[in-house]
């Protein structure tokens, strides 16, 4: 099976994260983005929006959007679970992460970024405000979410919500987003990334990771 992703992409971490937990192996294939590798005729025919990750199973199955293919690896290698079972936990496991997915993400891409650059005249200043109002409306209400009471989200080990809070607040942390109004979100963090099939997943773990802003 083959991944294709970005070293700095958090959809392709919280899939290399959950693919790492579950010990499935997996080839990674970098996309570099900011060399514009997910525009090239040859990846635009696996994957028509041009975006990452890219899971193609052995069959040549081809999958895209993070969150689809999470739901794919807890439904096909269910040990670790990932997305709880029961309705009431699922609903609230399920509602941070779309959070993360729905509600963050979409604004704070690399695409967006450009758009704003190129068709907007947005300085560097005006693009880094535009990311931490983003993402700091978003995780304010992540925070609320969560009971703090436990080493993860919701429990004792990492699931699909804690995937997406890690990976959320790598992006926040690269943005210099002032991360203090947000203890529960931090010691949910730290304790990723003392996971060491997570750790892996890291950006800065990757063979393609560059030594860049």
């Amino acid at each position: 099976m083959k991944l294709y992703g970005y070293w700095r992409s958090t959809t392709s971490f919280r899939v290399r994260a959950a693919l790492n937990l579950k010990g499935v192996a997996y080839e990674t294939v970098s996309v570099d983005l900011g060399a514009g590798d997910h525009h090239a005729a040859s990846y635009m025919a696996l994957n028509p929006s041009g975006g990452v990750p890219t899971f193609v199973l052995d069959d040549g199955t081809v999958l895209t959007q993070s969150m689809a293919i999470l739901d794919y690896i807890d439904a096909t290698w269910p040990d670790p679970q990932l997305i709880p079972a029961d309705p009431i936990a699922r609903a609230k496991v399920l509602a941070v992460a779309h959070g993360v997915a729905s509600d963050i993400h979409p604004v704070n891409n690399l695409r967006v970024i450009k758009v704003l650059g190129g068709e907007f005249g947005a300085t560097a200043d005006q693009k880094k405000d535009w990311m931490q109002h983003w993402m700091a409306e978003g995780l304010v209400v992540i925070e609320t979410q969560i009971s703090g009471d436990t080493p993860f989200a919701f429990g004792d080990a990492p699931n699909l919500a804690d995937i997406c809070i890690v990976s959320q607040m790598y992006n926040a942390d690269r943005w210099d987003l002032p991360l203090d109004r947000f203890p529960k979100l931090a010691k949910i963090t730290a304790n990723c990334l003392a996971v060491p099939a997570i750790m892996a997943a890291h950006p800065d773990n990757q063979p393609d990771a560059k030594d860049d802003t």
